[in-house]
C-alpha cells in the first residue's frame, strides 16, 4: 500500500465511470428535475402478498441497469416483492434517493463510492477500499459483499500498437509516452486518474489528447483502430476490447484504483433473507459476467437489461 497522495482527490461521482461506458454505456449526470423518480418506470419482480418490498434502483447507464436487474430478480427468487427504478441519475441523485428511501438498494463501484463519502481517501487496492467502505458511508447506509465484477478505466492499445511499442503496462508506455496521441473524455486532461495521474505515477506525458464524447464507445474505437489515437481509455467492461483483440495495459501502480461492483442500501428495510439474496449474486458474479451482459443488451442482440439478468439468473440456478 502506498502513501496517501493527491491524484485521488480529484476523483468525484463515478470518477471515469461518470465519464462513460463504451458502447452505448456513457454516463451523464442526471438533469436537473425536482423529482429525478418520478419519471422513472418500475418493473415489479414479484407476487402481492410478501412480507418485505424493496425498490432497486439504478444509475442511468445500461451496466447499472442490469445489475438492479440481477438484484431484483434475486430478491423475487427469494420471496421478497421487487421493483426497479431505473436511469434515476449520477451518484450524487440516487445516494440521495437511497438516504430518503426512495428507493432501498443500488448497485454501485467501491472505488469511486469510497471516493465520493471521503475526497481524501488513498486506498486503491480491492482489498484496502472493501475495508475502508463501510466506516465512511452515512449513518444509515451500507454496503454487502462485493463481487468479483470490476469496471474501471483502462488504458487500452490495437495489438499492432503493443507490438510496435513492446507494451504491457504503463511503464512500458512511458518510454514512448511522447510519441503516442491519447484518445479520452475532455476531462482527462483534468481528471487525476488521467494525465495528471499518468504523470504523477508513470512519468507519462503524452504527445497530445484527443478528446472525444462517447466515454471510449464506437467514435473512441474507431479513432483507435485507424490509428488515429495510439492509446484510448476504454472501461474494462466494454465489449468491444475483447471483440477487437485490444491490449489492456497493466496499471501496476494502481492509477486506476479498484471498481468492484457493489450493493448500496438503506439498513432501514433490509433484513437478513434480502442482503443473503444480494449477496448471492455478489459471490458469483465475475468481470466476464458483465461483458457479456453489456454485449448481450448493447451488441447486436439488443436484449434488454430485465432479459439479460433473468438469462443470467437462470444460468447460475439462482432463479430456478
Amino acid at each position: 500500500m502506498k502513501e496517501s497522495r493527491p491524484h485521488h482527490l480529484g476523483r468525484r461521482a463515478f470518477s471515469g465511470l461518470a465519464a462513460g461506458l463504451g458502447l452505448a454505456m456513457a454516463l451523464s449526470a442526471c438533469g436537473g428535475s425536482s423529482d429525478p423518480l418520478s419519471n422513472a418506470p418500475a418493473t415489479t419482480g414479484a407476487a402481492s402478498g410478501e412480507a418485505t418490498s424493496l425498490v432497486v434502483g439504478s444509475a442511468d447507464f445500461p451496466e447499472s441497469q442490469i445489475v438492479a436487474e440481477l438484484y431484483a430478480g434475486a430478491l423475487t427468487a427469494a420471496g421478497i416483492t421487487a421493483t426497479t427504478k431505473p436511469n434515476i441519475g449520477s451518484r450524487e441523485v440516487y445516494i440521495k434517493a437511497v438516504q430518503d428511501g426512495s428507493v432501498d438498494v443500488v448497485p454501485d463501484y467501491t472505488g469511486n463510492l469510497l471516493l465520493h463519502v471521503d475526497k481524501e481517501a488513498s486506498e486503491e487496492s480491492a482489498d484496502d477500499i472493501a475495508a475502508a467502505l463501510p466506516e465512511k458511508l452515512p449513518d444509515g447506509l451500507a454496503v454487502l459483499e462485493p463481487s468479483k465484477a470490476e469496471n474501471k478505466d483502462a488504458m487500452v492499445v490495437t495489438k499492432a500498437t503493443a507490438e510496435k511499442y513492446q507494451l504491457k503496462s504503463l511503464e512500458d508506455l512511458a518510454k514512448v509516452c511522447s510519441e503516442i496521441v491519447v484518445g479520452a473524455p475532455a476531462t482527462f486532461a483534468e481528471r487525476a486518474y488521467g494525465l495528471p495521474g499518468l504523470k504523477e505515477n508513470y512519468n507519462c506525458e503524452p504527445k497530445k489528447l484527443e478528446p472525444f464524447s462517447d466515454g471510449g464507445g464506437p467514435v473512441t474505437l474507431k479513432a483507435l483502430l485507424e490509428d488515429q489515437v495510439q492509446v484510448a481509455d476504454i472501461y474494462t467492461t466494454t465489449p468491444s476490447i475483447a471483440d477487437n483483440d485490444l491490449v489492456v495495459l497493466e496499471d501496476p501502480k494502481n492509477n486506476f484504483i479498484a471498481q468492484q461492483v457493489v450493493p448500496l442500501y438503506n439498513e432501514a428495510k433490509m433484513t437478513d433473507t434480502a442482503r443473503e439474496a444480494l449477496n448471492s449474486v455478489s459471490r458469483i458474479l465475475t468481470t466476464e459476467d458483465l461483458i457479456n451482459l453489456n454485449r448481450a443488451v448493447s451488441g447486436s442482440q439488443k436484449q434488454g437489461a430485465k432479459e439479460a439478468a433473468d438469462a443470467w439468473l437462470k444460468e447460475k440456478g439462482i432463479v430456478k
